[in-house]
């Protein structure tokens, strides 16, 4: 078993995502954890890919390539 003393505390403490899931887990944190993402809502688990459009880059980035794509298809064409 550990020495007395050296270790800190390891209690059981919530855990609360931004989507509304809690659980309970146990960490030397005090008070509860708050994360942004969890495994109830992250794609890797859920298998559904979120994307968070921030100031319209997604669009951007889609219409920059697009415009290549179609450039590369017209002189393929040829």
């Amino acid at each position: 078993m550990p020495k007395e003393g050296i270790h800190p505390s390891y209690a059981e403490t919530n855990v609360k995502c931004a989507c509304g899931n809690n659980f309970k887990t146990r960490s030397t944190h005090k008070g509860d954890i708050v994360v942004e993402i969890c495994s109830a809502c992250h794609p890797f688990f859920t298998g559904k890919q979120k994307l968070v459009d921030t100031a319209g880059r997604i669009e951007r980035f889609r219409r920059k390539f697009a415009a290549t794509d179609a450039k590369k298809a017209e002189t393929a064409a040829k």
